[in-house]
C-alpha cells in the first residue's frame, strides 16, 4: 500500500463540450461533492491569507454539517498566512496531501510533507508557509472546541501518518483498518480526525446508523458507499458528508486500497436545550 499517494482537487476548468450530468447529490442525510466539480471556479479566499485559495467541502448550515466545517487549502510558493485562524475558539487539524509547508506551532517550526498531520488546539498560536517552489495543498477542518468543566484542551503536536501503524478492526485480518493520530480514551478531544484503508474486496458488513456526524476525503481508490438507502460510487478526490445517524456501509471495489480522511465528533454529551426544555 503507497501512503504517499493522495488525491488533490483538479481544479482548472471543464470544456465547453463536457456533460453537464455529473454524480454531485445533495441530500437531507448525505452530500457527495465528486472531485470533477473541485474547478477554479468554486475556490474561496480568506482573510490573512496570501497566495492562497480554498475548496470548502463542509460548513455548519441548516440541513446540512453541524459540527466542523472542511476546507482543501492550496499555498502558491511563498503562500500562507500569519494569522490563518480568527476564531479563537476553533480547534483544527491539518492534513497535507501534495508538497510541503512550514507549519510554526508557538514559534517552533515544523516541515511537514504528503502524510504530515497537525492538532491544533483553540487558541493555539500557529502560522504556516509554503517555502517550497511548488504548490502545496492540505486539509483544513476546524470545529468549535467544546470545553468540559475539569478537562483541559488537548495539546498541539505533530506526526505523520507513515508514522503510525494501523488498528485492524477484530476480525477483519488487517482488510479494514484505521490509522488513528489520537488516543481512544483522551477525553479531553471532541473530535477524531483518522484514515480509514480497506484492501480490495473489504467492507463494512452492516448499516453503520450512529450519532456521530462525518466528513469523508476519498484518498486512495474507489468503493460503491451505502449512503442512507443509496448505493453510490466513489473513487479518489471525492467528499462525502454524512448526517447523523445516516446508514452507511462501504464495499471496496479495488484493485487498489480504499482509503478516506475520515472526521467525527465524539467524546461529549449530547446538548438539552432549545423550545420545550423544562426548567425549575
Amino acid at each position: 500500500m503507497t501512503h504517499r499517494s493522495y488525491s488533490v482537487p483538479p481544479g482548472g476548468h471543464p470544456p465547453q463540450t463536457q456533460l453537464l450530468s455529473d454524480r454531485a447529490v445533495f441530500t437531507t442525510a448525505y452530500a457527495v461533492i465528486p472531485r470533477g466539480v473541485m474547478r477554479d471556479i468554486v475556490t474561496s479566499f480568506l482573510p490573512f491569507w496570501e497566495g492562497a485559495r480554498f475548496w470548502v467541502l463542509a460548513r455548519p448550515l441548516s440541513g446540512f454539517a453541524e459540527t466542523f466545517s472542511h476546507y482543501i487549502a492550496e499555498l502558491a510558493p511563498n503562500g500562507g498566512s500569519d494569522r490563518p485562524e480568527t476564531d479563537p475558539g476553533a480547534e483544527a487539524v491539518i492534513f497535507v496531501v501534495d508538497g510541503a509547508i512550514e507549519l510554526t506551532i508557538a514559534g517552533e517550526a515544523y516541515d511537514m510533507a504528503a502524510g504530515g498531520y497537525a492538532y491544533l488546539p483553540p487558541g493555539c498560536d500557529w502560522q504556516v508557509r509554503n517555502r517550497a517552489q511548488n504548490p502545496a495543498r492540505f486539509h483544513w477542518i476546524r470545529k468549535a472546541y467544546q470545553w468540559v468543566e475539569g478537562l483541559p484542551a488537548p495539546e498541539a503536536f505533530v506526526t505523520d501518518e507513515a508514522d503510525i501503524a494501523p488498528t485492524p478492526m477484530p476480525g477483519t485480518d488487517g482488510r479494514w483498518a484505521t490509522t488513528r493520530f489520537v488516543d481512544l480514551d483522551d477525553m479531553r478531544h471532541d473530535m477524531h480526525v483518522t484514515i480509514v484503508t480497506f484492501q480490495p474486496g473489504a467492507v463494512i458488513p452492516f448499516a453503520e446508523t450512529h450519532v456521530m456526524e462525518h466528513g469523508l476525503y476519498v484518498l486512495q481508490g474507489k468503493a460503491v458507499y451505502r449512503l442512507n438507502q443509496d448505493w453510490v460510487e466513489v473513487e479518489a478526490g471525492d467528499y462525502m458528508w454524512l448526517r447523523a445517524f445516516c446508514p452507511q456501509a462501504c464495499y471496496a471495489g479495488g484493485p487498489g486500497p480504499f482509503r478516506y480522511l475520515l472526521y467525527k465528533d465524539v467524546n461529549r454529551h449530547m446538548p438539552l436545550s432549545g423550545p420545550g426544555l423544562l426548567r425549575p
